[in-house]
Protein backbone atom coordinates (compact mmCIF):
# COMPACT_ATOMS: atom_id res chain seq x y z
CA UNK A 1 0.00 0.00 0.00
CA UNK A 2 1.26 3.46 -0.94
CA UNK A 3 0.99 5.72 2.12
CA UNK A 4 -1.13 8.85 1.64
CA UNK A 5 0.77 11.97 0.73
CA UNK A 6 0.05 15.59 1.53
CA UNK A 7 -0.03 18.24 -1.19
CA UNK A 8 -1.65 21.62 -1.85
CA UNK A 9 -5.37 21.53 -2.45
CA UNK A 10 -6.55 22.08 -6.00
CA UNK A 11 -9.94 23.35 -7.16
CA UNK A 12 -10.61 19.88 -8.59
CA UNK A 13 -10.18 18.35 -5.11
CA UNK A 14 -13.34 19.89 -3.63
CA UNK A 15 -15.72 17.04 -4.56
CA UNK A 16 -13.35 14.53 -2.93
CA UNK A 17 -12.98 16.78 0.12
CA UNK A 18 -16.77 16.96 0.52
CA UNK A 19 -17.06 13.16 0.22
CA UNK A 20 -14.44 12.66 2.96
CA UNK A 21 -16.04 15.37 5.09
CA UNK A 22 -19.45 13.67 4.81
CA UNK A 23 -17.96 10.45 6.18
CA UNK A 24 -16.25 12.35 9.01
CA UNK A 25 -19.56 14.06 9.85
CA UNK A 26 -21.38 10.72 9.86
CA UNK A 27 -18.84 9.14 12.24
CA UNK A 28 -17.68 12.10 14.38
CA UNK A 29 -20.33 14.83 13.93
CA UNK A 30 -17.69 17.19 12.49
CA UNK A 31 -18.63 19.75 11.53
CA UNK A 32 -21.18 19.84 14.32
CA UNK A 33 -23.71 21.51 11.99
CA UNK A 34 -23.60 20.12 8.45
CA UNK A 35 -23.25 23.13 6.12
CA UNK A 36 -25.97 23.90 3.56
CA UNK A 37 -23.15 24.33 1.01
CA UNK A 38 -20.24 22.06 2.00
CA UNK A 39 -18.16 23.14 -1.03
CA UNK A 40 -18.56 26.77 0.06
CA UNK A 41 -17.79 25.84 3.68
CA UNK A 42 -14.45 24.40 2.55
CA UNK A 43 -13.70 27.50 0.46
CA UNK A 44 -14.60 30.00 3.21
CA UNK A 45 -13.22 31.90 4.83
CA UNK A 46 -11.06 32.20 1.72
CA UNK A 47 -7.97 30.19 2.68
CA UNK A 48 -4.51 31.60 2.27
CA UNK A 49 -3.37 28.02 1.79
CA UNK A 50 -5.01 24.58 1.96
CA UNK A 51 -3.64 21.05 1.77
CA UNK A 52 -5.11 17.61 1.23
CA UNK A 53 -3.94 14.09 1.96
CA UNK A 54 -4.45 11.76 -1.01
CA UNK A 55 -4.41 7.98 -0.76
CA UNK A 56 -2.59 7.32 -4.05
CA UNK A 57 -0.36 9.01 -6.57
CA UNK A 58 -1.94 11.98 -8.34
CA UNK A 59 -4.26 10.29 -10.80
CA UNK A 60 -7.95 10.27 -11.56
CA UNK A 61 -8.87 7.71 -8.89
CA UNK A 62 -6.87 9.23 -6.00
CA UNK A 63 -9.19 9.72 -3.04
CA UNK A 64 -8.97 12.65 -0.63
CA UNK A 65 -8.52 11.29 2.90
CA UNK A 66 -7.60 14.45 4.81
CA UNK A 67 -7.72 18.24 4.68
CA UNK A 68 -6.52 21.38 6.46
CA UNK A 69 -6.60 25.08 5.60
CA UNK A 70 -5.17 28.30 6.99
CA UNK A 71 -6.44 31.82 6.51
CA UNK A 72 -5.07 35.17 7.54
CA UNK A 73 -6.35 36.76 10.73
CA UNK A 74 -6.81 40.53 10.28
CA UNK A 75 -4.74 42.90 12.38
CA UNK A 76 -6.53 44.30 15.42
CA UNK A 77 -8.63 47.42 14.87
CA UNK A 78 -6.64 49.17 17.61
CA UNK A 79 -3.90 49.84 15.09
CA UNK A 80 -1.28 48.41 17.43
CA UNK A 81 1.28 46.24 15.65
CA UNK A 82 0.52 42.56 16.03
CA UNK A 83 2.41 39.45 15.08
CA UNK A 84 1.18 38.01 11.79
CA UNK A 85 -1.34 35.27 12.59
CA UNK A 86 -3.21 32.65 10.61
CA UNK A 87 -6.20 30.56 11.69
CA UNK A 88 -6.05 26.79 11.14
CA UNK A 89 -9.40 25.26 10.25
CA UNK A 90 -11.29 22.65 8.30
CA UNK A 91 -8.95 19.94 9.63
CA UNK A 92 -10.27 16.41 9.18
CA UNK A 93 -9.09 12.89 8.36
CA UNK A 94 -11.39 10.29 6.85
CA UNK A 95 -12.15 7.42 9.28
CA UNK A 96 -10.66 4.80 6.91
CA UNK A 97 -7.31 6.65 6.90
CA UNK A 98 -6.89 7.09 10.65
CA UNK A 99 -3.89 5.68 12.46
CA UNK A 100 -1.51 6.88 9.74
CA UNK A 101 -0.55 10.16 11.54
CA UNK A 102 -2.30 12.22 8.86
CA UNK A 103 -3.74 14.68 11.39
CA UNK A 104 -0.23 15.39 12.69
CA UNK A 105 1.08 15.50 9.12
CA UNK A 106 -1.52 18.03 7.98
CA UNK A 107 -0.91 20.20 11.06
CA UNK A 108 2.82 19.85 10.43
CA UNK A 109 2.42 21.12 6.87
CA UNK A 110 0.53 24.18 8.14
CA UNK A 111 3.18 24.71 10.83
CA UNK A 112 6.00 24.44 8.29
CA UNK A 113 4.31 27.00 6.04
CA UNK A 114 3.77 29.38 8.98
CA UNK A 115 7.31 28.98 10.34
CA UNK A 116 8.80 29.86 6.97
CA UNK A 117 6.89 33.16 7.10
CA UNK A 118 7.15 34.00 10.81
CA UNK A 119 3.39 33.59 11.27
CA UNK A 120 1.77 32.41 14.51
CA UNK A 121 -1.08 29.92 14.25
CA UNK A 122 -4.36 29.80 16.17
CA UNK A 123 -7.31 27.42 16.13
CA UNK A 124 -10.56 26.66 17.95
CA UNK A 125 -11.99 23.26 18.84
CA UNK A 126 -15.21 22.27 20.54
CA UNK A 127 -14.49 21.42 24.17
CA UNK A 128 -16.05 17.97 23.82
CA UNK A 129 -13.71 16.90 20.99
CA UNK A 130 -11.19 15.06 23.14
CA UNK A 131 -9.40 13.38 20.22
CA UNK A 132 -8.68 16.72 18.52
CA UNK A 133 -7.66 18.31 21.83
CA UNK A 134 -5.22 15.46 22.48
CA UNK A 135 -3.75 15.85 18.97
CA UNK A 136 -3.22 19.60 19.38
CA UNK A 137 -1.64 19.29 22.80
CA UNK A 138 0.56 16.38 21.68
CA UNK A 139 1.86 18.47 18.76
CA UNK A 140 2.81 21.52 20.85
CA UNK A 141 -0.28 23.75 20.77
CA UNK A 142 -1.06 25.76 23.92
CA UNK A 143 -4.63 26.23 25.18
CA UNK A 144 -5.14 29.96 25.71
CA UNK A 145 -8.75 30.02 26.90
CA UNK A 146 -12.33 28.88 26.60
CA UNK A 147 -15.38 30.74 25.29
CA UNK A 148 -18.92 30.17 24.08
CA UNK A 149 -19.24 29.91 20.29
CA UNK A 150 -21.40 32.45 18.42
CA UNK A 151 -23.29 29.47 16.95
CA UNK A 152 -25.20 26.59 18.54
CA UNK A 153 -25.71 22.85 18.14
CA UNK A 154 -28.53 21.67 15.83
CA UNK A 155 -30.88 21.57 18.86
CA UNK A 156 -29.96 25.14 19.90
CA UNK A 157 -27.62 24.27 22.79
CA UNK A 158 -24.57 26.49 23.39
CA UNK A 159 -21.15 25.25 22.26
CA UNK A 160 -18.01 25.69 24.34
CA UNK A 161 -14.80 26.31 22.39
CA UNK A 162 -11.19 25.82 23.47
CA UNK A 163 -8.73 28.25 21.86
CA UNK A 164 -5.22 27.13 20.96
CA UNK A 165 -2.14 28.94 19.71
CA UNK A 166 1.21 27.91 18.30
CA UNK A 167 3.75 30.70 18.35
CA UNK A 168 6.39 30.85 15.65
CA UNK A 169 9.61 32.07 17.25
CA UNK A 170 11.87 31.80 14.22
CA UNK A 171 12.67 34.52 11.72
CA UNK A 172 10.77 34.21 8.47
CA UNK A 173 12.96 32.15 6.14
CA UNK A 174 11.51 33.70 3.00
CA UNK A 175 12.16 37.25 4.17
CA UNK A 176 15.67 36.28 5.29
CA UNK A 177 16.45 34.82 1.85
CA UNK A 178 15.15 37.97 0.17
CA UNK A 179 17.25 40.22 2.40
CA UNK A 180 20.33 38.11 1.75
CA UNK A 181 19.85 38.18 -2.02
CA UNK A 182 19.05 41.88 -2.29
CA UNK A 183 22.08 44.22 -2.56
CA UNK A 184 19.95 47.22 -1.56
CA UNK A 185 18.66 45.37 1.48
CA UNK A 186 22.18 44.50 2.61
CA UNK A 187 23.15 48.21 2.52
CA UNK A 188 20.03 49.30 4.39
CA UNK A 189 20.25 49.82 8.12
CA UNK A 190 16.51 49.23 8.48
CA UNK A 191 14.36 46.27 7.72
CA UNK A 192 10.91 45.29 6.67
CA UNK A 193 8.41 43.38 8.75
CA UNK A 194 6.29 42.56 5.73
CA UNK A 195 5.20 38.95 5.71
CA UNK A 196 4.93 36.97 2.53
CA UNK A 197 1.51 35.41 2.26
Amino acid sequence: MIPPRIRRRRATDLDGCVAALAEVHRVDRYPLNWPADPHGWLREPHPTRAWVAVDKADNADAAIVGHVAVHRVPSPASGLPARPTAQVGRLFVAPAARGLALGSGLLGRARQWASARGIDLVLDVTSGDTAATALYERTGWLCTGVSTAPWTTPDGSPVSLRHYTLRCDTAPAIAARRRASSPAASRSSGGSNTSTW
